[in-house]
Formats: structure tokens, sequence, C-alpha cells
């Protein structure tokens, strides 16, 4: 992954560094405007503080199944 900022000009985003990148490369690109805050997966945390053991258990084991942005979470 990638990360770099860019300004927006003439109806096209200019990266403000080089990007290492091959000449006709395909990627796949993520907007966040500066000053928005981040997604941030922790803040999700207290909606499963009321979870029953089972549901607990189970939340665990998709968690495991399951890749999240490119890599499994360790619980």
């Amino acid at each position: 992954m990638i990360r770099v900022k860019a300004v927006y000009e003439n109806n096209m985003l200019k990266p403000l560094e080089k990007l290492d990148l091959e000449e006709g490369e395909e990627v796949e690109i993520e907007l966040k405007r500066k000053g928005e805050p981040k997604r941030d997966i922790l803040s999700y945390a207290g909606l499963l503080k009321d979870l029953s053991e089972e549901e607990e258990r189970l939340f665990h084991e998709a968690v495991k199944r399951r890749s999240l942005f490119g890599r499994a979470l360790n619980l």
C-alpha cells in the first residue's frame, strides 16, 4: 500500500511526491479529505461490549476466518 498526499487541480489529482508505480499500472484510490477524521475500528468496540459469551465466541471465530485490510487480525 502507498499512502501519499495530493492536490486536486484542473480535474486531476496530483501527488505531492513521486510514486513508485509502473507506467500503465492500475491502482485503486480511496480519498480522505484533509482534516476528516480517520475511521478507526476501535471506535466500534463499544458495539461489542454487551455480547453474550456465545456471541463473543462466534465473533472471534468469524474474525479469525476473515482477512481485513489485507491481513488477518490477531485477537
